[in-house]
């Protein structure tokens, strides 16, 4: 499952320190970092006025956040940080401090028909005759505190803009902690105490243990401020970083980072290139096969494997027979692959087999934490007919975007670009440049491709053939994406639950001097492009926050998927895809 080992505490770094916590952040310059934030997101943050109006939170209002950084210690003041972004309900906006630091326990968590289930457990770590729980068991209580405290407690860490996800994510947090992103984490004691309610009915308590790593950062200075007299030493140095020290342990907990780039693009897109990201910067760390070629539930019966072994291969694709007919499957992990034009060969050789050799296709972007947005168009384009129109997307207009947008038009008018996608460039740099002379200009939806327009050719490789497609609260980001294009131009039923409502691309920045903090800020707002009605928002054409919502509902979160490998699951989308092609369609 993952590693983890018993971390040795070193001592620590000089003698002498105080047993009370440090204040190494005078209050002017915990303010200068707080100002600074909100100037970013001031600048940057596209979807201010619909946070706004949606959830009441006005990110420029400061007075009670100024009032709330007057805390005890650093840790607690990271901690206001967290709720200011955290109050954007923004999966794609986050703050992170620099450290090491983790304490786990080696077990994930899920909510499942409403419970908090174990879903995984480390053997190695827990041995069977010592921890006799195991999945599909549940967490009553966590150190003595009610699981749904717990999980309360724990959102402001978590929040992705949905309440039921938001619950999800803190969840799977209970036993991990990052300091990057839980600024107490090196206060988390040696053991948790868990209330386990076994599947036989028994309920029982274990202590188990947290295991630690990496480096804990208890303070943030102490630093002087521009302006004042040098720093000077009064006494012998007592630690002043306020560092513990452990030794590191290997982690893969989680799903890796790609570094990968979309090789794709041509060389005018360049300058828009930092605008094409579309992924949430941190993802849940123990969802099962979040960002995974492997599918969360079993093959179908008769399942024939065609890529997915070899690590060279970025999608997992097959054939099962269902009813008499010749299913194909295609698993995408993600929109980041390490290069964009293999992952593309790789993908026009199964189209055109599943083309010649099936009578229906799935696809699955569940647990998709998402991508590339060109990628993302052009797996699109391989599975549909006709032209189509892509998701439109408004922009925060700076002088940055002003200067991009008129570089790429520069570039493609210099490489002698076809007529159109330079008319197309110069109507996208002026939308762009208009909202920039608004107050909190976002510009009309402009597409973020490389042929400047929202509506997109098909591929000379294209399926044709009846398409299902399969979502749930984690596909998200350029996941939300690609369900919109399927869903507003009619290729497909979406089958699963809504998608997560990371509505936007997002971009970092390691901007805060004091805390040393990244931030992660949405820069745009996907627009579909039509007016979508939900029952939990008002009418709009925005996907963050809302979604895209199934055509066909189906809930993977149940203790049956969880105990048999998702059969239930597994059987219900095999019989949409055959209904679909027995109906002659989509």
């Amino acid at each position: 499952m993952y590693r983890l080992c018993l971390a040795l505490t070193l001592v620590t770094v000089a003698a002498g320190v105080s047993g009370q916590s440090q204040t190494a952040l005078t209050e002017p310059q915990r303010i200068a970092d707080l100002d600074q934030i909100a100037g970013f997101f001031s600048k940057n943050y596209a979807p201010y006025e619909r946070k706004r109006e949606l959830f009441g939170f006005d990110l420029l209002r400061l007075n009670d956040w100024f009032r709330a950084i007057h805390k005890a210690d650093d840790l607690a003041y990271e901690d206001v940080l967290v709720d200011y972004i955290s109050s954007l309900k923004d999966a794609h906006s986050v703050v992170t401090f620099p450290s090491s630091f983790v304490a786990e326990i080696p077990i994930r968590l899920d909510i499942y028909d409403g419970r908090v289930l174990i879903d995984a457990i480390d053997r190695t770590a827990l041995p069977l005759a010592q921890y006799p729980f195991g999945v599909g068991d549940e967490l009553i209580a966590f150190d003595g505190m009610p699981v749904r405290d717990v999980i309360a407690s724990l959102q402001r860490y978590a929040e992705v803009g949905s309440p039921q996800l938001t619950d999800r994510v803190a969840a799977d947090l209970i036993p991990f902690r990052g300091q990057n992103f839980y600024p107490r984490a090196p206060e988390i004691g040696d053991t948790a105490t868990l209330l386990i309610q076994l599947n036989g009915g028994a309920r029982n308590t274990w202590v188990v243990p947290w295991f630690k790593s990496g480096t804990a950062i208890t303070s943030q200075g102490p630093v002087p401020s521009p302006g004042r007299q040098p720093y000077r030493l009064s006494g012998p140095p007592a630690n002043p970083a306020g560092l513990s020290v452990e030794s590191p342990a290997p982690r893969a907990r989680g799903r890796a980072t790609d570094d990968g780039v979309d090789d794709t693009l041509p060389a005018y897109m360049e300058p828009l290139r930092p605008l094409l990201n579309a992924s949430v910067p941190r993802g849940p760390e123990a969802v099962l096969n979040f960002g995974s070629k492997i599918p969360i539930y079993a093959p179908p019966p008769g399942f024939v494997l065609r890529r997915g072994a070899p690590s060279s291969d970025f999608f997992l694709t097959g054939t099962f027979p269902a009813a008499g007919r010749t299913i194909g499957f295609i698993r995408i992990p993600s929109f980041s692959p390490s290069s964009t034009s293999v992952a593309l060969q790789q993908l026009d050789q199964e189209i055109a087999f599943f083309n010649a050799n099936t009578d229906g296709l799935v696809i699955d972007v569940m647990r998709n934490p998402g991508g590339f947005l060109v990628f993302c168009e052009n797996i699109a384009a391989r599975l549909m007919p006709a032209p189509f129109r892509t998701v439109g997307y408004e922009v925060r207009a700076t002088a940055t975007w002003v200067t991009q947008f008129g570089n790429a038009l520069e570039a493609a008018q210099l490489g002698g670009a076809p007529p159109q996608v330079i008319a197309n460039l110069q109507a996208n740099f002026n939308a762009v440049l208009a909202a920039y002379n608004e107050e909190r200009g976002r510009s009309t939806p402009v597409a973020l491709n490389a042929f400047g327009s929202l509506t997109v050719s098909p591929a000379a490789v294209r399926y044709t053939k009846p398409l299902l497609v399969l979502v749930d609260g984690f596909t998200a980001s350029a996941g939300d994406q690609f369900a919109a294009i399927i869903q507003d131009n009619g290729r497909a039923p979406l089958f699963g639950m809504r998608t997560m409502g990371a509505g936007g691309s997002v971009r970092s920045y390691a901007a805060v001097a004091y805390t040393e903090a990244t931030l992660s800020v949405t820069v745009s707002l996907m627009n579909r492009g039509r007016v979508i009605q939900t029952p939990d928002y008002p009418p709009t054409p925005f996907i963050e926050n809302v979604g895209v919502r199934p055509d066909i509902v189906n809930d993977y979160m149940t203790r049956q998927n969880l105990m048999t490998g998702g059969v239930p699951f597994m059987q219900a989308f095999t019989a949409a895809i055959v209904g679909l092609i027995q109906g002659g369609g989509s």
